[in-house]
């Protein structure tokens, strides 16, 4: 009897340990891998959101198209676990936290903006916990953060590509900036294109740098200031929601001369915004849509007729980070069930990518998690596409 009874209690305890292994993300038993998705659905920029889930989630149908992710000869079903942060830096840490603490992801990708990834990175790495965020080109996002990581070029490079650009196409030696001074991604852009147009044109050559703040949907004071003050050329690092009223604005005020923008152009939802009124205006970015090929064309013509609509910058740049998170996982050769020693696998194959080839262009990684890669200078053409004009390379 008191045999028998030590035998249930072990059969109980064994199926006790079974259950609880299969609580894990990437567990054992289940042998799921997980993937965090921190995005924008809705908030202020829902379309940044839009294209990283329909990047996400064409990645997932190859991965099961191909019965799985293969690691070390075996594959695992993969699972999105897609979370949005509002456009807010709060939110973003939160869903941060309660992917890595409740749904136990083995690595997140996103938040794609500046305001909501340096916050999130930070409960990252704080947890030990592998993120790349695709559009995040502040340098704040990976700095002394050894689990985060980036697919995209950083505002120090991109602010000198910009002030380069102008001077050497317009010949311009007066610039006006304006810039959301509570919103991280154009405040740091912001200082790094006066600076490296300073260095250029010396000091007092930025003869306007107008702000304002998040929300804000009248411009004409700042506008007003720029025009009276002799600028030949505007740049504003804004989002799409804001390019519109910038743009049009400024032309019902008079503005007859470029206004140039950045990498927050890229959403095709500025020229469904802006219209004719952008036509003809210069934005640095990651990639162009217009004229592309091979591969980055064979994703954009998938994504068009999955979706109706070309894919901006930031779906590109989540789909490279995707399959940058994939090779990682990989690399690792063995997913082990223990999350927090898989998830520190995937953080070092991470940091050990030395070369990888995406539709975004070709990249060298650093010790800060950081990719080395070209800049694209995009023209809006006469058709509202988004056509491939230069490339600058660091």
């Amino acid at each position: 009897m008191r045999k028998g009874l030590i035998f249930i209690i072990a059969v109980l305890a064994v199926g006790l340990t079974i259950n609880l292994s299969s609580v894990s993300g990437v567990s054992a038993a289940e042998t799921t891998i997980k993937v965090g998705i921190n995005a924008p659905m809705t908030g202020d920029i829902p379309k940044v959101g839009e294209g990283s889930k329909y990047a996400a989630q064409m990645w997932l149908e190859d991965i099961k198209q191909n019965g799985g992710l293969e690691v070390g000869g075996k594959k695992y079903p993969v699972e999105l676990v897609i979370e949005d942060n509002e456009s807010k830096a709060e939110s973003a840490v939160k869903t941060n936290t309660k992917m890595i603490t409740e749904d136990e992801v083995l690595v997140i990708v996103g938040p794609q903006s500046s305001k909501q990834a340096v916050p999130a990175g930070d409960v990252a790495n704080n947890y030990k916990t592998p993120m790349i965020s695709p559009w995040s080109t502040n340098p704040d996002t990976t700095k002394d953060r050894p689990y985060v990581f980036r697919g995209c070029f950083l505002d120090p490079f991109q602010g000198p590509v910009v002030a380069n650009f102008i001077t050497d196409e317009f010949g311009y030696t007066k610039a006006a900036v304006l810039y959301d001074v509570a919103s991280d991604y154009p405040k740091g852009l912001a200082e790094f294109f006066k600076e490296a147009w300073e260095k250029i044109h010396g000091p007092g050559s930025v003869v306007a740098y107008e702000s304002f703040t998040t929300k804000d949907a009248d411009f004409s004071s700042q506008l007003t200031n720029i025009i009276r003050s002799g600028a030949e050329v505007i740049f504003t690092p804004q989002y799409y929601n804001e390019v519109a009223l910038i743009v049009q604005q400024a032309k019902e005020l008079g503005w007859n001369k470029p206004i140039v923008g950045s990498d927050s152009w890229g959403s095709a939802e500025t020229v469904e915004l802006c219209g004719k009124a952008c036509y003809g205006l210069f934005f640095s970015t990651h990639y162009a849509a217009a004229g592309a090929t091979g591969k980055t064309k064979d994703f954009i013509d998938r994504y068009n007729k999955e979706h109706g609509y070309v894919p901006d910058d930031v779906a590109a740049l989540t789909w490279d980070s995707l399959n940058i998170v994939q090779r990682a996982i990989q690399d690792c050769g063995t997913i082990t069930g223990d999350i927090e020693k898989d998830r520190k696998c995937v953080r070092d194959a991470l940091a050990k990518i030395d070369k990888f080839e995406g539709i975004t262009g070709n990249m060298t990684f650093t010790e800060e998690g950081d990719p080395i890669k070209c800049a694209v200078i995009v023209k809006i053409s006469d058709k509202g596409e988004y056509e491939f004009y230069k490339s600058v390379c660091p």
